[in-house]
């Protein structure tokens, strides 16, 4: 058990049902009446977050959520089949329990698979990629303007925004959380 007392940021826990993540808390003592803990929390399955107040008292249920690294091996369609390394079972997961951030995935990459009580609700790819260009709009020279980009397709599929110096067959490193290049692999 957790009360709202307890509560720091990431801390995971089950109200009315929901695994909620504490992203903000602030403890208030007003100078009149009871003190109180003011926060935002988000729900881990749906995404959506919402802000709410808690008497420090209040007690919740510990939510464990499970980590596990998985491969990613392909997808025929609308599932996507993951790998545990230990184990060799496969896991398919529809499209839908998937962020936009994993289309810079390509097959055979470890992602962590997290589930609550079996049931997973998302999949994390890793923070840093290296994706090969496809296809790109060739740079002109002496078109050297600060901060100018092009867009680049890359191996998965995705579009990002690089340097006007990148060409087709280059490996990028890309930022999996933002989406944006970081720098030539």
């Amino acid at each position: 058990m957790v009360t709202a007392g307890d509560f720091r940021n990431g801390l995971t826990f089950d109200m009315d049902g929901n695994v909620m993540q504490v992203v903000e808390f602030q403890h208030v003592k007003p100078g009149k009446g009871a003190a109180f803990v003011r926060t935002k929390i988000k729900n881990v399955i749906t995404g959506s977050v919402i802000e709410r107040t808690f008497s420090p008292t209040d007690k919740f249920e510990n939510a464990y959520i499970e980590r596990k690294e998985m491969e990613y091996l392909y997808n025929d369609g609308e599932l996507y089949y993951f790998m545990d390394t230990e184990t060799y079972e496969q896991t398919p997961l529809e499209a839908a329990k998937l962020d936009d951030n994993f289309r810079f995935v390509k097959e055979n990459m470890t992602c962590k698979i997290l589930s609550y009580k079996g049931n997973v609700f998302s999949v994390e790819p890793p923070t840093f990629v290296e994706l090969e260009v496809t296809d790109t709009e060739p740079g002109f020279k002496g078109d050297t303007a600060t901060g100018t980009t092009k867009p680049a397709t890359l191996e998965t599929g995705a579009t990002v925004k690089v340097p006007l110096f990148i060409e087709i067959g280059d490996v990028l490193k890309i930022d999996t959380r933002t989406g944006e290049y970081i720098e030539r692999a």
